[in-house]
């Protein structure tokens, strides 16, 4: 019957029970955490960043700085993992500037981006072996001469992406130049190379 209490049901509660009762009687309020405990997570949460991917010490300061407002302890962390080896701008540096397929202007800005100090991109980019790079523009050129021989403007088209991918211009039409010279029946190089210099646009010009 409707409304009798049957045996082995409980009684539904009315909305006004329900915003009438308190918090459970087993609740505590949170307790803030010590110093030390702050300490170990902070720089428990930085080991699990590097462990991640190798950042710099702006990169992970950032980061640290989302999860506490504290800049002693965020200082502190940051010297206890590069006191331990699991950060090193030098290390970062290094990984950049010996990556293949890209040019000297983009691991300077690459390295500018991820918060590097002038002193030690300069020094990252000096590293470099011009002789490589020119190697690398080579074998680009050879790799995907096809696809630019379909545009209007091969060379332009090919001196285009390379510098997208940084290669300076004093890199990038000598290049060109050999390459064109060494396809079969390529006309005068030297001509062409000058004509597509004039048609280019601005942006395509050697930076300074």
């Amino acid at each position: 019957m409707t409304g009798r209490y049957r045996p082995g049901r409980r009684p539904a509660r009315t909305p006004d029970a329900d915003s009438e009762a308190g918090p459970p009687r087993n609740a505590r309020p949170a307790r803030e955490r010590t110093p030390q405990e702050q300490r170990d997570a902070l720089i428990g949460y930085a080991f699990r960043a590097l462990g991640q991917r190798a950042l710099t010490q702006a990169e992970l300061r950032a980061k640290l700085e989302k999860r506490s407002e504290n800049p002693d302890l965020i200082a502190e962390v940051l010297a206890r993992v590069q006191e331990l080896g699991y950060q090193d701008d030098a290390q970062v540096a290094r990984v950049e500037g010996s990556r293949r397929g890209v040019g000297e202007l983009r691991v300077r800005q690459t390295l500018k981006r991820r918060g590097l100090t002038d002193d030690l991109i300069r020094e990252t980019v000096d590293a470099r072996d011009p002789d490589d790079e020119t190697q690398v523009v080579r074998e680009l050129l050879q790799r995907r001469w096809s696809s630019f021989a379909r545009k209007r403007d091969p060379q332009a088209s090919a001196f285009g992406f390379l510098a997208r991918r940084g290669f300076t211009g004093n890199v990038i039409w000598p290049a060109i130049r050999e390459h064109v010279a060494s396809l079969p029946e390529g006309g005068d190089p030297e001509e062409e190379l000058l004509d597509a210099a004039e048609d280019s646009p601005e942006d395509w010009n050697d930076p300074e």
